[in-house]
């Protein structure tokens, strides 16, 4: 088995069951599938022990930081892949990743697939390519998208789009994956990475031919009883900057992949940028 595959759901069956399917069917490599179940999902659980595959479990949702982190102790493979469950993985998206791994002459990475979806006005975290292969399991067109995704046209990117990421799993334990203060998990990718940076990680790459397609976040996002933290509050009083100045000057979120990523230059409009972050969190120590 190549990678650890750690996958949370809540009440999410139909959608975890796709994904699954899709891991089984498009993979090129085998791999270790973790499923956290958080909360009472008889249906997921059933679903998991029919695939057998291995499980751990809380009896609330505990939140996608801490379930994460709960799934990743049965990790058995040197790498750690966290994906969501309402993911289509598209045939050799593990090849194409594993490939990168191979060129690369650090262990200190973090990898990420490549989102392909629909377009959504309210996206916040809008997917890499747009096209259409329905919204839900129920308007999802499969064969459209397996005859098209290969010809879509992207790049490697820089930063990343958060999930799916690959990384060492021996680095992830290092930072201790992810922390449990963005649970339920808002603002917990910016903070990993932010930890992988403080590591000395400075290769963030999305690769274009590693593709999934992405149904917006079906579970957490779009769960109304779902408890939002305040993700820039916790991360600019956590590292001293925001989720947006750490994107945009450490990270270059969203540019084309040149190269590994260099410690930030600054100029004026970053020193402003940064005086007003400054300025934010002696506020908030204040008024605490």
């Amino acid at each position: 088995m190549l990678f650890s595959i750690i996958i949370p759901t809540f009440n999410n069956y139909e959608y975890l069951r796709l994904t699954l399917d899709s891991i089984l069917k498009n993979s090129h490599y085998k791999h270790q599938i973790i499923i956290h179940i958080n909360g009472n999902d008889n249906k997921s659980q059933l679903l998991v022990n029919d695939y057998k595959l291995q499980n751990s479990k809380s009896d609330t949702n505990i939140g996608l930081c801490s379930g994460v982190n709960k799934a990743s102790k049965l990790a058995e493979c040197d790498y750690i892949l966290y994906a969501h469950d309402d993911m289509y993985f598209l045939p050799n998206w593990d090849k194409e990743l594993y490939e990168e791994v191979q060129r690369l002459n650090t262990e200190k990475f973090y990898l990420s697939c490549t989102q392909i979806g629909p377009l959504k006005s309210n996206d916040t975290t809008p997917n890499h390519i747009y096209f259409d292969a329905g919204n839900d399991l129920k308007s999802f067109n499969e064969k459209k998208l397996l005859e098209n995704y290969s010809n879509l046209t992207f790049y490697n990117l820089q930063g990343s789009h958060w999930a799916p990421h690959l990384i060492k799993t021996s680095l992830w334990e290092k930072i201790g994956g992810f922390s449990i203060e963005f649970d339920p998990g808002f603002g917990s990718d910016p903070d990993l990475n932010m930890k992988l940076w403080m590591e000395g990680v400075r290769i963030f790459k999305g690769i274009n031919k590693s593709r999934i397609y992405h149904f917006g976040s079906k579970t957490t996002r779009q769960n109304k009883n779902v408890i939002k933290n305040n993700a820039n509050k916790t991360f600019l009083l956590k590292w001293g900057i925001s989720i947006n100045y750490f994107t945009k000057y450490y990270h270059k979120r969203g540019e084309k992949f040149i190269d590994r990523l260099n410690d930030p230059k600054f100029s004026l409009v970053s020193l402003f940028d940064l005086f007003i972050c400054k300025l934010k969190y002696f506020y908030l120590i204040v008024t605490k």
